[in-house]
C-alpha cells in the first residue's frame, strides 16, 4: 500500500527555523554594537585626557613629549584614498565594460580568472611588490626633487589602486551585465552607436552599482594597512606625495606593541576616529544615493 508524503512543514518548522535565522542575525547586529561601543568608551576616555582639538588638530605625533596630534595622519588616509579611487575608477570601469560588451567568452572567462586570483592576492604579497616595483620608480622623482627616500604617499595610493581594482571590477560588471538589455537595444534601434549606447544609456542606468562599487573600494583602501605600511616610508608629517606618510591604521599597528598608558588609549582613539570616519562615509554615500533615486546595485 502507497503512503503518501507529506513533504510541507508546519508551523512549528517554520517558526524554529525563523527564529535560529533571526538569532544568527541578531548576532551579527549583537557583534557590531559592541565594537563600536568598546571604541566609543575607549576613544571617548582617550579624548577627554588629551583633548579634542589638539587630538583632531594637532600636527605633531611624539608619545615621548606626550603629543598626539593625528591630523597628518586623517589628511594622509584621506589623500591615499582618494588618490586610489581617481586611479582605479576610471580602469575598473574601462575593464567591466569591456568584458559586459566588447570582449568574446573565452577572452572575458580568463580575464575575470585573472582579476580573481588578484582579488584573492594577500595584502603582504602587494605590499613587497609594491616595494620592489613602485617604491624605487617614485624614489628617482624624490631624487630629482632632493626629497627622504624611505617610501611615499604617492607609491601608498598606487598600490591601493591596483589592490580595490578587482572589486571595482567586479561589482561595475555585475552591475553592468544587470541593466535590462532593452535599453541597449531600444538605443541602438534609435540611431545611436555602440559607444554612445553605452555611455548614454548603460552606464547611467547602472550608476547605483557602480557607486556601490565605489563605497566597496573605500572601505577596503581605507582599512587595508600592511601594504601600505610596506610602501608608505611611515614618517608623522603633514602629507606630500613625494614626501612618506602614516595613514590612521598603520599608526595602531606600528606602535600597538609597545605602547602603553595614554600612549595606548591615544592609539585606541585613533581606532574610533577611523570607525567614525567609516561610518560617515557609508551615511554620506547612501544619503547621496538616496537623493538621486539610486538603489545599490541596479
Amino acid at each position: 500500500m502507497n503512503k503518501t508524503i507529506n513533504l510541507e512543514p508546519n508551523a512549528l518548522q517554520e517558526k524554529v527555523i525563523a527564529l535560529v535565522f533571526f538569532c544568527f542575525g541578531l548576532l551579527a547586529v549583537l557583534a557590531v554594537v559592541l565594537i563600536a561601543l568598546y571604541l566609543i568608551i575607549s576613544g571617548v576616555t582617550a579624548l577627554g585626557k588629551i583633548g579634542l582639538k589638539p587630538f583632531l588638530l594637532g600636527q605633531e605625533w611624539n608619545p615621548l613629549q606626550n603629543a598626539y596630534g593625528i591630523l597628518p595622519f586623517i589628511l594622509s588616509s584621506i589623500t591615499a584614498t582618494g588618490l586610489s579611487i581617481g586611479i582605479a575608477l576610471p580602469l575598473g570601469l574601462f575593464i567591466a565594460i569591456y568584458l559586459a560588451y566588447f570582449a568574446g567568452k573565452k577572452t572575458a572567462a580568463l580575464m575575470r580568472t585573472m582579476i580573481e586570483v588578484l582579488a584573492g592576492i594577500p595584502s603582504v604579497l602587494y605590499g613587497l611588490l609594491g616595494a620592489i616595483l613602485i617604491v624605487p620608480q617614485v624614489f628617482k622623482l624624490q631624487q630629482v626633487w632632493h626629497l627622504p627616500a624611505s617610501g611615499s604617499l604617492l607609491a601608498a595610493s598606487i598600490v591601493l589602486a591596483v589592490m580595490i581594482l578587482p572589486t571595482l571590477i567586479s561589482v561595475s560588471e555585475a552591475s553592468l551585465r544587470a541593466v535590462p538589455s532593452r535599453y541597449y537595444s531600444a538605443s541602438l534601434a534609435l540611431g545611436a552607436s555602440k559607444m554612445q549606447s553605452i555611455w548614454k544609456v548603460i552606464v547611467p542606468a547602472a550608476k547605483g552599482g557602480i557607486v556601490a562599487a565605489v563605497v566597496l573600494g573605500i572601505g577596503r583602501a581605507i582599512g587595508e594597512t600592511m601594504a601600505v605600511m610596506m610602501v608608505a616610508g611611515n614618517a608623522p608629517i603633514m602629507p606630500e606625495l613625494l614626501k612618506p606618510a602614516r595613514l590612521l591604521t598603520v599608526a595602531i599597528s606600528i606602535e600597538w606593541a609597545y605602547s602603553s598608558g595614554l600612549h595606548r588609549e591615544a592609539l585606541q582613539a585613533i581606532g574610533f576616529v577611523l570607525f567614525i570616519f567609516t561610518l560617515l562615509i557609508n551615511v554620506f554615500i547612501n544619503a547621496f544615493l538616496k537623493r538621486r533615486g539610486v538603489e545599490h546595485g541596479k
